[in-house]
């Protein structure tokens, strides 16, 4: 009952424009709005996959790829950031920049890589007595490049301070293939077992290909080819960031090698995911025992194969656009793939049904002649674009009844402009230039306010323009909208009684979309118009459209790629694709239907990117087939973990992981600023042996326990909840929950947390996390979490199948401001997801559904923020100068945390690590002077990077 009452709320989204996010510039650095509390994020700006992960002389380093000029994707370079016990984090200046031409061109982009403490100095970039740290990291040549335009290459950069400063490697790249997709360098020593010879080895991937190349190097400069491993298992997407490690198995006495492969789009949740393989490496070759192999058994009737020539001899009714080719379908199904498309895989037989036909712009449908429901369920294969069906959605792009404001910019083409009609512009956006005849898709008429061609800087304008006031007559304002997402400084504004009211923008597309504020509440005021656009770079822009004032909402359109079955005229069951050309197995349950007629109604309603589906064997059955993706090993069943990479060096031979926390079909979009992403907590990986096979199992990294609050814990068991939600006394946005809950007869037994005060009735606010006991399933449902207008495929639940289906179940799930990370099953299942609630859904609940769960243990703890928090300043001290003996410094840490300090001088530098508040002399041999004079000491403290200076009167040394 509960997530019906908040799926149902989802559908108010399109309506009702959201209030918007404080702005971030009125809010110290950690407070802003979904920052995350113990989560590492960059102060401003865009971070995705962490890189050159490496623990090396006390201090855990974090690099990652970051846009130093904006909060989206662009200008990668490589961030850095440090810790002293992978908890506490504090942001370090860039590590490694573009590379410019004396033009001030980029012409190399930074992009994923790995790093190793090169101990014995085998690349010669240090010294015996200074080792270097070495990185390998993806030059990514841009079209300024002379000589290597769009080409992806293997580089090298090194360190002697101990990675706080990085020089590239003159003679890069070390490692070219000549390729556009060749990347993501992960370097590891590996010594024979047989021969105790030892080398390094790099994997990398061909990412379309979907292949892990494997070469070896004595000096880290110079590579030779190994073997390649792959295609294998998941291939739904490219495939990125490698990663290959030794991992012992738990209680036996073996170790097996496990490879992490990156997959982009094409995991469980349909989005950006990492699987793994366990196998065993010889040093050159790797070979996985996990790879899913030979023919499925697919038991059922068979409703449709679609082997057979043409439409014409089918019972297929195919309506099809006009045009050279007759696409979208074509004149019958395919063969694979079209022209220009790749590889399709997936699919039975000889062929399916591929609306790619003509490229992704033509659009039509199929229907199938009408069937009985036999069998209760229905399964097929699905693949292509991910569009879902829009309930209630129109399939053309029709505009609600009501008075149409300003002609819909219509007849202000010849010398005149919105100023002609009252609208005033400022900065580049002077009304003298809009309206515009170009840009965007599904304008109604010819013109149309356009801000990329309002001015003359494109994406780069920046100015706003407000419309004169209008009466508000009716209860809906409608408008056609595309562009970049809203943010700070990008949207539509509806200002009434001066006070902004309604916000919007587009979805970072060319497309315009319809969308309705429900105004009924200002019926019969003066409203005004004002488009904001203060922000640049890419979608740094807005497109509006015939703006409607009535008494009915608008119908979106509903651009999907969807197969659906239909009954008595309604269609009551939809699948859609992965934005892939890989079939997978959808299934309907179809019980309820037995004995009706149906059809299968094939939709391509989408003329852009993905705008395409294919679909093949349509199957009866008495259970659903399952999923083939969910016979592959996954590191986590979640939509937000991607691009995980293992560090290097790290003592007592730990594993430890780090994953980006987004995805990348709405990365770019979420509702943060000034940042963009956070990364996922360190994971510490074991590997154990489950029912005969080997399975990843994850903990967060035992450091974690030190933020833990353990006085304000919120402790309960044996509570009973039947068929409802029970509120506990709790109110935290920072907090580890553990939970113990035996389902009994609930068909679903959990918790919701960032609760608000309304959840369970119309409009609540919680995210949902508990167990599928009909499934056997954990999911994670954030269908109304918060915040999720910024992408139509943020709203959704996800799950993962538990090893141990019945009876007690245990799982932990660590909450943050923008985030739910869950582990069940011991680890062996996790499922990390983002979540934007309203800062003050503070609330937590235990929910059963459809029957009594008894919550045996329910524990939850309030951790302390450890990101971003702010850092005392280190002092230090010349305590004496010495020409024969050097330079004694007193320095002392006054922080409750641990620092790495550096200290340098011209008499030479030292490092040291002094625990929380302890004092220590540190002597830095050597001359301090060559003449009277001052002195100045440098003591630089890290992770806190503060830095402080003292100067000593020194006498003249011979």
């Amino acid at each position: 009952m509960l997530r019906r009452l908040l799926r149902a709320s989802l559908g108010l989204a399109v309506a009702i424009g959201a209030a918007a996010v404080p702005a971030a510039a009125d809010l110290n650095l950690g407070e802003e709005p979904y920052r995350p509390a113990y989560h590492y994020s960059p102060e401003t700006n865009w971070m995705n996959d962490p890189n050159g992960l490496v623990y090396h002389d006390g201090v855990y380093h974090l690099y990652y790829q970051y846009n130093p000029q904006a909060a989206t994707w662009g200008n990668m370079s490589w961030g850095h950031a440090t810790s002293p016990d992978l908890v506490n984090w504090v942001e370090q200046p860039l590590a490694i920049g573009q590379t410019f031409n004396d033009a001030g061109q980029s012409i190399e982009d930074i992009f994923s890589g790995s790093i190793v403490v090169d101990t014995e100095n085998t690349s010669g970039l240090g010294t015996a007595d200074n080792p270097p740290l070495v990185a390998h990291y993806t030059s990514a040549y841009t079209g300024d490049h002379p000589t290597l335009a769009g080409i992806q290459a293997q580089s090298v950069a090194y360190s002697l301070d101990g990675g706080y400063t990085w020089e590239k490697y003159e003679g890069n790249p070390v490692l070219d293939r000549g390729s556009n997709n060749f990347r993501d360098p992960k370097v590891f020593r590996y010594t024979s077992p047989e021969t105790g010879e030892s080398y390094w080895v790099m994997v990398t991937v061909e990412a379309l290909a979907h292949e892990v190349l494997i070469y070896r190097s004595d000096d880290l400069l110079h590579w030779s080819y190994l073997s390649t491993f792959g295609p294998a298992n998941a291939t739904g997407g490219i495939w990125e960031v490698p990663d290959l490690f030794p991992l012992p198995v738990e209680g036996a006495d073996e170790t097996k090698w496990v490879m992490i492969v990156n997959l982009n789009p094409g995991s469980p949740a349909g989005g950006s995911g990492a699987q793994y393989f366990v196998g065993e490496f010889d040093g050159e070759t790797f070979t996985a025992e996990n790879v899913v192999t030979g023919e499925e058994t697919v038991p059922g009737t068979v409703i449709e194969d679609f082997e057979f020539g043409s439409w014409a001899e089918s019972d297929w009714t195919v309506v099809n656009e006009s045009g050279d080719f007759n696409g979208p379908f074509g004149d019958g199904p395919q063969a694979g793939a079209w022209r220009d498309q790749q590889e399709v895989a997936g699919y039975r037989g000889d062929s399916l049904v591929n609306s790619f036909v003509g490229w992704d712009w033509p659009t039509g449908t199929m229907t199938s002649a009408p069937f009985e429901v036999e069998q209760p369920w229905l399964n097929l294969l699905v693949g292509g674009g991910n569009h879902p069906r829009v309930e209630g959605g129109q399939m053309g792009n029709e505009p609600p009844a009501g008075s149409l404001l300003w002609n819909g910019f219509e007849g202000l083409r010849d010398g005149s402009s919105l100023a002609d009609i009252g609208w005033v512009g400022t900065g580049d956006l002077q009304a003298t230039r809009s309206p515009s005849s170009a840009g965007g898709d599904y304008y109604i008429g010819d013109a149309r306010i356009n801000t990329w061609e309002g001015g003359p800087n494109g994406d780069d304008n920046k100015g706003t323009l407000t419309s004169p006031s209008f009466e508000i007559s009716g209860d809906y304002i409608s408008f056609l909208i595309g562009g970049g997402h809203e943010r700070p400084g990008l949207a539509l504004e509806l200002i009434v009684d001066g006070d902004v009211v309604r916000t919007a923008a587009g979805q970072d597309a060319g497309a315009l979309q319809w969308t309705t504020w429900d105004v009924a509440e200002f019926r019969g005021l003066e409203g005004t118009l004002r488009i904001v656009d203060e922000v640049g770079g890419g979608w740094g822009h807005l497109t509006l459209d015939h703006v409607v004032v009535g008494d009915e909402p608008a119908q979106p359109r509903s651009s999907e790629t969807t197969v659906n079955l239909v009954v008595d005229g309604e269609v009551v069951r939809s699948a859609t694709g992965n934005n892939s050309e890989t079939l997978d197995w959808a299934s309907w349950d179809v019980a309820e239907f037995i004995g009706s007629e149906a059809e299968i109604m094939i939709v391509d309603n989408n003329r852009f990117g993905w705008g395409h589906i294919l679909v093949d064997d349509i199957v009866a059955s008495d259970a659903a087939q399952p999923r083939r993706i969910e016979s592959y090993d996954w590191l986590d069943w979640g939509p937000d973990y991607y691009a995980a990479i293992s560090f290097a060096n790290v003592p007592d031979g730990r594993r430890i992981m780090m994953a980006w926390m987004n995805d990348w079909r709405y990365a770019n979009a979420i509702p943060t600023a000034p940042w963009r992403s956070a990364n996922a907590l360190p994971r510490e990986l074991t590997l154990q042996l489950v029912d005969g096979a080997y399975e990843l199992e994850q903990a967060p990294v035992r450091e974690l326990a030190s933020l833990e609050v353990k006085s304000d814990r919120l402790r309960r068991t044996n509570v009973t909840v039947a068929d409802t939600a029970t509120a506990l006394p709790w109110s935290s946005d920072a907090y580890k929950l553990e939970v113990t809950v035996d389902p009994q007869d609930a068909t679903f037994a959990g918790v919701a947390v960032r609760t608000n005060s309304a959840f369970g009735d119309e409009g609540g606010e919680g995210t949902l996390i508990g167990i599928d006991t009909a499934a056997g399933r954990l999911v994670v449902d954030r269908t109304s979490a918060g915040e999720d207008s910024f992408h139509p495929q943020f709203a959704a639940a996800y799950s993962a199948p538990l090893v141990h289906e019945d009876g007690r179940q245990t799982f932990t799930v660590y909450v943050d401001r923008s985030s739910v990370e869950v582990f069940a099953d011991g680890g062996l299942r996790t499922i990390t997801s983002q979540i934007f609630p309203d800062p003050n859904s503070l609330g937590l609940s235990l929910v059963s559904e459809g029957g009594t769960a008894r919550f045996v243990s329910v524990v939850a703890t309030p951790l302390t923020p450890s990101v971003h928090t702010g850092a005392q300043a280190m002092e230090a001290e010349v305590t004496s100068a010495q020409c024969t003996a050097g330079v004694i410094v007193t320095v002392t840490n006054p922080t409750d945390e641990r620092q790495s300090v550096r200290l340098d001088s011209v008499s030479g530098h030292r490092n040291v690590t002094l625990a929380a508040g302890q004092t220590a002399q540190v002597r830095l041999n050597g001359k301090p002077a060559k003449e009277a004079g001052s002195l100045t000491i440098e003591a630089t403290a890290r992770p806190s990077q503060t830095t402080s200076w003292t100067s000593v009167s020194m006498p003249a040394c011979s």
